[in-house]
């Protein structure tokens, strides 16, 4: 039996800085606003502005009979959101936010989003964009390039639409270079678009690159050690190659054949090889030198050591995969090579269609060219019928591995075993153990809300680590529908000094004036677009939230538009706003 680590990111409330919550004034109020008498304290909102009706009515989620309700469950607490509506979720401390949102952070409904994917920017780890396939209705199985961003870490969310609003967009995956560009790639029916936003994913501009269109591209942005350029790689399955520019994306070298993954993703370690697995068969690619411009490195293909297959099309997620194969590596200072690690839900024996999964994790310690048997993080015992799916995994730079899956052990009776909760784990050992499980969501059921025609919850979700914690992009019907959650991991680190902001604020190495748990240097008060600027654009907070009292403010973004503190957007928030923007 494997030992468990002990747990070193805090379990508590703590770990998410809940909407509403402050320590001045009202619980709605004083989270959000930072006044000191009429000297305005920066904060940051983001919440990008449509026209008012851009969204239909908002309507109280649909029921599932399967769901437990969402106001009242024992340990798996679900706070309402504006009207008594689900705006984010809670389980024992650890709260989920919904990205897909309307203006006010509304949830929208009658349509479907999943398959997300999120990109950080490294040096202001506050903004983030996530993409998804975006289904306007859950009548129809058309979808588009969906995209969200928060510049707040994660509180708040703003979904401006589409990339190419009427343009059929699938199977995202976003990435993020040193300098904080974010990337976005997507399929449509006959190519494969890249993407790039240069302003932490408010604006994208046309796409940048065009190749033919493949199932389940990945996409890799790194840097060769000493290089300050940006390499840009995704791979293609159909033919099995890998694109690779060492401009940013702005122009693509020749293909490399067999650099590819399916069902898979890609990495590149320290030394500048490249390593990438593969969902079906289970193999391991390694390149035999490392990516040079100008050259093509041949690769080594290899099968994982265990006699399985990436779990398809099972109970939970019938018409799609229970998961993608993910592929990180690691250096030790004072190793040749680096460590390099594979994670996925597998089901073994592999019988079609599969009956249960679990989630296996590989190591090699001398660079991919061997691998050690496979050690199961899930807890729950072995080959006992659960289904652990949609297992993903990042590697934080500190060397701490972390993984989240859906997992069904505590609704066995749930027909279809449609009944999962998100579940995390970490090692700080290179795999060798791993923590004790725990439950970060509340439960869902992943058979409600599938678009026409797309009987699943997508393929995969997606996740980014740092030194603190982790960042997590994902799917799941606590609306009665289909919509992407944020969730965040352990403490938060807006000014990426890797002290948690908690930590700067007592030592007074950071200001915070309005007393939200935030430093003053993150924020950003009065920008209710949340691009990061105050404009004319942020007049039409005031419009929306115009005569709003305290009790009725929807939420932090009409919140933050009370500079007077009268509990109430009025005429005096107007024009202390024209006095912000100098008109």
């Amino acid at each position: 039996m494997m030992q468990r680590a002990a747990t070193i990111i805090s379990l508590s409330g703590s770990c998410f800085r809940r909407p509403g919550r402050g320590r001045l004034g009202g619980p709605r109020l004083a989270a959000w606003l930072g006044v000191v008498g009429l000297q305005v304290v920066p904060l940051f909102v983001p919440a990008r502005v449509f026209a008012q009706d851009a969204y239909p009515p908002h309507e109280a989620p649909p029921t599932d009979g399967w769901i437990k309700h969402p106001w009242a469950p024992e340990g798996e607490q679900v706070a309402a959101g504006l009207d008594g509506h689900v705006g984010y979720v809670e389980r024992d401390g650890y709260v989920s936010v919904q990205v897909n949102v309307d203006l006010l952070g509304r949830n929208i409904v009658g349509d479907a989003a999943n398959e997300p994917s999120i990109a950080v920017d490294p040096t202001k780890p506050r903004k983030m964009a996530i993409g998804w396939r975006q289904f306007d209705s859950v009548e129809s199985d058309f979808r588009q390039a969906g995209v969200g961003y928060s510049h707040d870490g994660g509180v708040t969310w703003t979904f401006p639409g589409s990339l190419t609003p009427g343009v059929f967009g699938s199977d995202p995956v976003l990435d993020s270079d040193a300098y904080g560009n974010f990337y976005y790639v997507s399929i449509s029916l006959d190519e494969t678009r890249l993407f790039k936003s240069f302003d932490g994913g408010v604006t994208w501009g046309a796409p940048i690159q065009t190749f033919r269109a493949s199932d389940k591209p990945w996409l890799l942005v790194t840097q060769r050690p000493g290089d300050d350029h940006p390499i840009v790689l995704f791979t293609q399955s159909t033919p099995l190659e890998m694109h690779v520019s060492f401009d940013g994306g702005m122009s693509f070298a020749e293909p490399i054949r067999s650099g590819g993954a399916v069902w898979g993703t890609i990495a590149m370690d320290s030394r500048g090889f490249l390593h990438s697995v593969y969902g079906e068969p289970l193999l391991v690619s390694t390149s035999e030198q490392p990516l040079v411009e100008g050259t093509e490195p041949s690769f080594v293909l290899q099968p994982l050591p265990i006699h399985g297959m990436l779990a398809v099309a099972g109970d939970p997620n019938p018409g799609g995969l229970l998961g993608q194969m993910w592929i990180a590596t690691h250096h030790h200072p004072g190793e040749a090579s680096d460590h390099a690690f594979v994670l996925g839900s597998i089901a073994t024996p592999p019988p079609y269609p599969v009956a249960s999964c679990d989630v296996l994790f590989f190591r090699s310690v001398d660079g991919g060219e061997t691998w050690e048997d496979p050690v199961q993080v899930n807890d729950d015992g072995v080959d006992n019928g659960q289904w652990h799916w949609f297992g993903m995994m990042s590697v934080a730079p500190n060397g701490r591995i972390d993984t989240v899956w859906n997992d069904t052990r505590n609704h066995p009776d749930a027909p279809d075993s449609r009944l999962s909760e998100l579940y995390y784990a970490y090692s700080t050992d290179d795999g060798t153990t791993w923590s004790e499980n725990v439950p970060v969501s509340p439960v869902f059921d992943s058979r409600i809300g599938w678009p026409a025609g797309n009987p699943k919850l997508g393929d995969y979700y997606h996740m980014r680590s740092d030194n603190l914690g982790v960042n997590v992009a994902y799917a799941a019907t606590f609306n009665g529908e289909q919509d992407i959650w944020f969730l965040r991991i352990g403490p938060h680190d807006c000014n990426a000094n890797e002290v948690p902001d908690e930590t700067d604020i007592r030592r007074n190495t950071s200001r915070d004036r309005n007393g939200n748990g935030i430093p003053d240097e993150c924020e950003l008060f009065g920008d209710f677009n949340g691009d990061s600027r105050l404009d004319l654009r942020d007049y039409q907070g005031v419009q929306l939230c115009f005569g709003a009292p305290s009790a009725d403010l929807p939420g932090p973004r009409c919140a933050r538009l009370d500079l007077d503190l009268d509990n109430n957007v009025d005429l005096v928030d107007l024009r202390l706003l024209s006095n912000l923007l100098e008109l």
